[in-house]
């Protein structure tokens, strides 16, 4: 036998038994908080359009989609992410409405990353969408859920970092810098480098007023106090606006009773460029990535022709899964189970007494007796499984 059949390519992995229940009971757990706001489910397809995840867009980059072709010669590309799906199926569905939409849902995104980053390159999703409401309210809403959808998985200790996509970009736009130099600064501000950062400053000739702001940008993280910080380093009115925004989110999130889990950073920019304003990622311990990310994205929808704002976050289920078992952790899994074995002569009265344990919520495995293994084998079987057993032979 080929022993290459029974591996797995690199990126994906096989998952089962208590492992596969605990994240079943963990999607459960999540999906619950996600409807107590309102959300409505929805399922979008696991491969759309490439246009869909385009640059354009500003999802991601194209060299990480997995991309195939139909029998037309149209290009398919394997979903990377959800928020633009979500925005698709606002557009076609939901052109007309003026009230505020609530998606939630849940489903596996693929991402062709190198396995030398050792990241999954297919993992699970659980997120969630409110569109049409451009408020700070609609922002604390969003922060405030996933701070619930955290506690109630179980998760003790994390953190929900937020940042302002507007902040760097009225920065950009006061100091007059090009597409090409904002870009480059992006991933250096994000990476924390500040040596880059100066690199590109001394290489572009930014005027010194700006380069204070750019260089100590990734300084200003932390909690609330933050806030006035960034604002006395700043005189353009988009960036200004951003942290009056973020003042009044914070306000907000102490209604909600989550402060305490907020913290500030300017300088935490996505790679995903259709964000607009607030964005916010939830780290823990026992993994290197954030267990959540969200934003708004005011302008996306706006490619698929109908011009609403919007916010949403997406929880990653597997890097939630490792957090909590790095942590100790563990998800309330309560499965009432039985085995019933059954030798030949035996088997109406096993199956009547199946039927009965069926009806009243029991997950029952009826098992024919193998002549060539003994009753305590079966009872090990089911020790090994967490689950009682009953045997019944020609007499019994």
């Amino acid at each position: 036998m080929n022993q290459n059949l029974l591996h797995t390519p690199e990126g994906v992995r096989d998952i089962y038994g208590k492992e596969y229940a605990g994240k079943l009971k963990l999607e459960e757990l999540i999906h619950g908080k996600l409807k107590s706001f309102g959300y409505q489910d929805i399922q979008t397809p696991s491969f759309e359009f490439f246009d869909v995840f385009s640059r354009e867009i500003g999802t991601t980059p194209s060299k990480e989609l997995y991309k195939f072709f139909d029998k037309e010669g149209n290009t398919l590309v394997l979903r990377p992410d959800f928020t633009p799906s979500m925005a698709r199926c606002a557009a076609k569905y939901f052109m007309e409405e003026t009230f505020p939409i609530r998606f939630c849902y849940s489903g596996n995104t693929f991402t062709n990353i190198s396995s030398l980053q050792g990241k999954l390159c297919e993992v699970t999703q659980m997120g969630a969408e409110l569109i049409g409401d451009g408020s700070v309210e609609a922002d604390a809403e969003m922060i405030a859920m996933l701070i619930g959808c955290l506690k109630n998985a179980g998760l003790l200790q994390f953190q929900v970092t937020i940042g302002q996509a507007d902040y760097f970009r009225g920065l950009c736009e006061a100091a007059g810098l090009t597409k090409e130099t904002e870009l480059a600064l992006r991933e250096n501000v994000s990476g924390k480098n500040i040596f880059g950062v100066e690199d590109i400053l001394k290489q572009q000739h930014i005027a010194e007023e700006y380069r204070e702001a750019f260089l100590r940008i990734t300084e200003l993280f932390g909690s609330v106090e933050v806030l006035h910080r960034a604002e006395q380093l700043v005189s353009n009115e988009r960036s200004l606006e951003a942290v009056e925004r973020l003042k009044q989110l914070y306000e907000l999130l102490t209604v909600y009773g989550a402060q305490q889990y907020v913290s500030f950073d300017f300088g935490m920019l996505s790679k995903y460029h259709y964000y607009t304003g607030v964005t916010f990622r939830a780290y823990t311990y026992g993994v290197g990535d954030a267990v959540a990310k969200g934003g708004r994205y005011d302008n996306l929808l706006k490619t698929f022709g109908k011009d609403a704002p919007a916010v949403g976050f997406v929880v990653v289920l597997d890097d939630l899964m490792t957090a909590m078992a790095s942590q100790k952790l563990t998800v309330p899994v309560k499965e009432n189970q039985a085995l019933l074995v059954y030798e030949d002569a035996a088997f109406v009265k096993a199956l009547a007494r199946a039927n009965t344990l069926r009806e009243s919520g029991v997950c029952v495995e009826l098992m024919r007796k193998d002549t060539g293994k003994e009753e305590k084998e079966y009872r090990e079987l089911a020790k090994r499984r967490g689950c009682k057993v009953e045997y019944f032979g020609e007499n019994s």
